[in-house]
């Protein structure tokens, strides 16, 4: 078993300045998933971001471009945002959420509902309804 990285020495006040920059009150939560939070970052690697927007918010490549015009790294890690909603909760989550609640680490939480939804997603592994699976090294998730 791993151990999860500590979000003492990552630069989350930058991270959350900006995705408020962007989204402003429209902004639900903020998670760190991928190879950082399972401590497996390479020196390629980049550090990914969920970015939860309110349901108003489209899911468009102009966010993604408001973001570029700020970047930001951590060291020569590049910080990569992911922007999404909450689903409604009423299908089995997918494989991308069920790979976020494994290991995300989350940095923001307004309302408490990205936390919930995560809880139900790991839920959902433990009750046997998804299952990671792997081929040549690489996993994925299934639904059962």
């Amino acid at each position: 078993m791993h151990r999860m990285r500590s979000l003492a020495a990552f630069p989350a006040d930058d991270v959350v300045r900006q995705v408020h920059a962007v989204l402003g009150n429209a902004l639900v939560g903020i998670v760190v998933f991928g190879s950082w939070a399972r401590d497996e970052l390479a020196d390629s690697s980049d550090i990914d971001v969920l970015i939860v927007a309110a349901p108003s918010v489209p899911i468009r490549r102009a966010l993604y471009r408001r973001w570029d015009e700020h970047p930001i790294c951590w060291g020569r890690h590049p910080i990569e945002p992911h922007f999404v909603q909450l689903p409604d909760g009423t299908r089995t989550p997918s494989g991308f959420w069920a790979e976020v609640a494994a290991d995300g680490r989350v940095l923001l939480d307004t309302q408490g509902q990205v936390s919930a939804y995560l809880a139900t997603v790991r839920q959902a592994v433990a009750c046997g309804q998804l299952r990671r699976e792997t081929v040549h090294g690489h996993g994925y998730w299934v639904e059962v």
